[in-house]
């Protein structure tokens, strides 16, 4: 795709985002930035009331919206000097947890100083990397980050879907189809093998019998073993099968 991408990655974004919410679990909800915290307004399209506390959310026009992403994400993420596809998981990441956290995080991918500003250093790097490869060490990061969070488990799906899906259109805007083809495989066969490792974990399934013999513990700690075991594999393995059907998704259309 050609450059001045803001157009295509805030469409992108905002399919993601929706319309207006207003869950009182959400952090961002809150003028506070901590549930309970200030007063409840909710997020429209990604507009959330923790980062513009003094904005009427729920009657923000499009106009108005569109403004916001480029002065505050786009800009702040340099978007006109990133490479297609880097640009978009860069604003996306920015979107949901700050420009500075995901510019740290593509920094680290190409190996420069995490100091979270986007200058000439940083765009450089991006620019002498693969942007496939940076891409998926991008997302990688940001579901590493997300999944520390404390309302993982509330809000942990609908974010894994929405980085797989980002990770699959940012891919499919610098990939071939045979590309996006084996990244889906890819991914498919690391869901397998990961939901095979869950089910050796439990001690059922593919490989029951290389089981770990737990019988000695007593049954709070097996329950605890097998829970660290196997809840990191069964999230990975959603994990991947999101991805999986995400990639196969953009290739079936490239």
């Amino acid at each position: 795709m050609a450059k001045g991408n803001f157009p295509a990655c805030l469409a992108d974004v905002l399919v993601h985002e929706g319309g207006y919410t207003n869950n009182p679990k959400d952090p961002g909800n809150w003028t506070g930035g901590k549930v309970g915290s200030g007063t409840l307004k909710g997020t429209k399209k990604g507009i959330a009331a923790a980062s513009y506390p003094a904005l009427d959310i729920k009657n923000l026009s499009d106009a108005k919206i569109a403004e916001l992403y480029e002065a505050n994400y786009w800009r702040k993420i340099r978007g006109d000097d990133l490479p297609s596809g880097v640009d978009l998981s860069t604003m996306d990441y920015g979107v949901n947890s700050g420009p500075s956290r995901s510019a740290k995080e593509l920094q680290r991918v190409v190996g420069v100083e995490a100091d979270g500003r986007i200058g000439p250093v940083t765009i450089l790097a991006v620019k002498a990397a693969d942007p496939r490869v940076v891409i998926k060490g991008h997302c990688g990061r940001r579901m590493s980050f997300l999944r520390g969070l404390a309302i993982w488990n509330t809000f942990g799906r609908g974010w894994s879907t929405r980085v797989a899906n980002v990770e699959a259109k940012a891919l499919s805007w610098v990939s071939s189809k045979s590309q996006l083809e084996a990244d889906a495989k890819a991914a498919r066969d690391k869901a397998v093998a990961q939901g095979s490792g869950a089910a050796v974990g439990t001690g059922g399934g593919i490989g029951a019998d290389q089981a770990p013999d737990l019988s000695w513990l007593p049954v709070w700690a097996i329950v605890a073993v097998v829970a660290a075991i196997v809840v990191p594999l069964v999230i990975r393995t959603i994990i991947n099968a999101q991805r999986a059907q995400a990639l196969a998704s953009v290739a079936k259309e490239a």
